[in-house]
This record gives structure tokens, C-alpha cells and sequence, in this order.
């Protein structure tokens, strides 16, 4: 893929069996569906660094770097905190994301490609323990988890809160009985498929086409209090000008996304991300380098379209975000196996914005 070559992802419904690990999806919502069964990220690594509380899985996404052996097989998993008010603006601490690669002969899969038909032994259900390595999950999050119930053993959790969770909602009356009720999975996200497909070629924005959006500006400003009397003339032109930078960016967000309204992922390894705003945009310097020595580059971003599919909204706080930007190893670094932690740069809209892309 060039640097310029830009892939997008969209939300489909998809039979269960082809989510599951053997197939190497890419998705959102329910269980990770690990690649290495080894290496999985620690309970600690997996906790909102604000609340303290366990995250739960948003998405994974398959991506192999032809070319390099040690990332034949190869997926990025994202993480965030179930928890609204933890998400402050422009601030990522809630959310973590991870790399995982294998080279094509590994212990855990077949060397050639899985099958296109279901397996005929039917519908994978989701593993409590990984068949190859014994690593155990657990049953709320699909996380490595080995604090089993004292009474029956038969099912285990990344921790106490998990595993009271998992109490009240079933296990209360399943635990060492017969009996199983059909729930669901509480605390996850709805489950589907990330399918793909390159994006259409699109003529290059034109510079003076930013006039509509600077007469919003000016509208918006007579609609508004008057503050020109308690204000000096240089707070309000610095004002005017970033509002003005604020807008062009965001219409050219809003005209980029046009074409494929309902895009949920931008990927595009080495290229540069869609910023929905001209404020919170990161330099070379904001981005941390591998812990290999490495620089970090962009790979993907995750859209604001996605929100509409997680059920979410909240007349409170929520889950938000304008844009998530992910900035992976540019030698996509090899450690034997072990997830190696990337970076996450969020952008959030302003509240302007917000009203106007919830109704694009």
C-alpha cells in the first residue's frame, strides 16, 4: 500500500464462526479474537488509567505487512473504558491499543489460508481458555483472566468486578446448576465485521472555497452576546482567525467524508490522518517513539460515525470522540510473540461541530 493510499472500513453483520480467531478478522465489538495466544496483555495494562476499572475490547483490525516475515499474520486491538465521565477532551488515558503478529508458521495456525465455509463442526463459541497456550479468558471480556468462582471453577474473570458483574446479571443462578439463560454478554459492544474497500480518488479542495464557512463564523457571531466591549480589537482578530482555521478544517472533514458517509475506520500505514479540527493536532515530538528506537507513524484512525453503532448515547456524559488517531512501530518491531502497547492521539470535536456532524 502507498503512503497515499487510503483504505476504509465499514460496519456488516457476519456469521460468528467468522469472527473467531482462525479466520484473522477484523471487527467491533464483543471479544477480542486474540491472534497470538501468548504475550496477551496484562489485567493492569488492560485498566483505564483514570477510573482503574477494566476496559473492554471496541475493535481489532487485520493488518500484515507484505514483505515482512515477522508480520505475516498481524492485527491492532483497541481498547476503551466503559466508563463516560473518564473521557475528558483530548485525552486518551481511557483508552489503550495494542499490536500483535505472527510470522506465517506459527504453533497456533494452519500454514495455509482458513477455509471460506463454516468448519463443519459448526459455530465456534467463544473459548474461556485459549486451546494452544491454556491461557485463561475471562467470561465478561474475553481478557486474560485467572480469579475463578469459588463455588463452581468453571468460569473465570480478569477480576472482581467482572466476576461480580458476571453474578448478578446470570451466574447467580447458573453457578453449579444446569440451568444457562440467554442473556447475552453484558458490558460489551455489538459485534460485527469490519469489511474494507480503497477510497475514490477525489479533486483536490480548492482554497477559496472556505468562504461559506467563514461567513457561518460571521453569523454566528451576530447571533450571539456581544462581547466586542470587553474584549481588546487583538483578542477578537486572534479569535476570528482561529475560529476561521477551525471551520476550513472541519468543512473539509465533512467533504471528505461525503462520498462514504458511513465509514467507521480510515487506514492508511505511513499516510496522514483526517483531523476534524485545526486545534489538538499532534507534532513529531507529541508522538513517542517505540520502545525499540523506532518512530511511531500513522496507521489508522477510528471515525466518529462509529459512536452510532456502540449504543452509547447518553443524555449525560458519554463515550466520545471526534477522531482516533493510532500511531504504530514504523519497523513494526518483533518481541517474541508478546502484544506490544502503541500510541493513541484523540481529537475531539468542539461543541459547534459536534451539533453539525450529528446531523451530516
Amino acid at each position: 500500500m502507498s503512503s497515499a493510499e487510503v483504505v476504509l472500513g465499514f460496519l456488516e453483520e457476519a456469521e460468528a464462526w467468522r469472527l473467531r480467531s482462525p479466520q484473522f478478522p477484523s471487527k467491533v465489538g464483543g471479544k477480542p479474537a486474540w491472534l497470538s495466544q501468548k504475550g496477551l496483555p496484562s489485567v493492569s495494562g488492560l485498566e483505564c488509567e483514570t477510573c482503574r476499572q477494566p476496559m473492554v475490547f471496541l475493535l481489532q483490525l487485520y493488518a500484515p505487512i507484505s514483505g515482512q516475515e515477522t508480520c505475516f499474520h498481524r492485527t491492532l486491538f483497541l481498547f476503551c473504558c466503559r466508563t463516560p465521565e473518564c473521557y475528558t477532551r483530548n485525552n486518551s488515558s481511557c483508552m489503550r491499543v495494542f499490536r500483535s503478529q505472527l510470522p506465517r508458521r506459527n504453533e497456533f495456525y494452519d500454514y495455509n489460508p482458513p477455509p471460506e465455509d463454516e468448519p463443519p463442526s459448526g459455530p465456534e463459541e467463544d473459548p474461556a481458555v485459549l486451546p494452544v497456550s491454556g491461557v485463561k479468558l475471562c467470561w465478561v471480556c474475553g481478557c486474560p483472566g485467572n480469579k475463578a468462582c469459588s463455588r463452581c471453577h468453571s468460569v473465570t474473570y480478569c477480576g472482581k468486578q467482572h466476576q461480580t458483574l458476571h453474578w448478578k446479571h446470570s451466574h447467580k443462578v447458573e453457578c453449579c446448576s444446569q440451568v444457562r439463560l440467554d442473556g447475552g454478554r453484558p458490558l460489551l459492544f455489538p459485534e460485527r465485521e469490519l469489511v474494507t474497500e480503497p477510497e475514490e480518488p477525489q479533486e483536490e479542495d480548492d482554497p477559496n472555497e472556505a468562504e461559506g464557512g467563514e461567513e457561518s463564523s460571521s453569523q454566528k457571531s451576530e447571533d450571539g452576546p456581544c462581547i466586542a466591549d470587553t474584549l481588546a480589537e487583538a483578542d477578537l482578530e486572534e479569535m476570528a482567525m482561529h475560529e476561521t482555521e477551525d471551520n476550513e478544517m472541519f468543512q473539509r472533514f465533512k467533504k471528505k467524508i461525503a462520498p462514504e458517509p458511513h465509514q467507521v475506520v480510515r487506514y492508511s500505514r505511513g499516510g496522514s490522518p483526517l483531523w476534524v479540527s485545526s486545534q489538538h493536532i499532534p507534532s513529531d515530538e507529541d508522538i513517542p517513539a517505540c520502545t525499540c528506537g523506532a518512530k511511531r507513524s500513522f496507521e489508522f484512525q477510528v471515525m466518529p460515525q462509529l459512536l452510532n453503532s456502540l449504543r452509547v448515547d447518553s443524555t449525560g456524559a458519554s463515550i466520545d470522540w471526534g477522531t482516533l488517531a493510532i500511531y504504530t512501530c514504523s519497523a513494526s518491531c518483533n518481541h517474541d510473540d508478546q502484544c506490544c502497547s502503541e500510541f493513541i492521539w484523540k481529537q475531539d470535536f468542539s461543541s459547534d461541530q459536534h451539533t453539525q456532524i450529528e446531523h451530516t
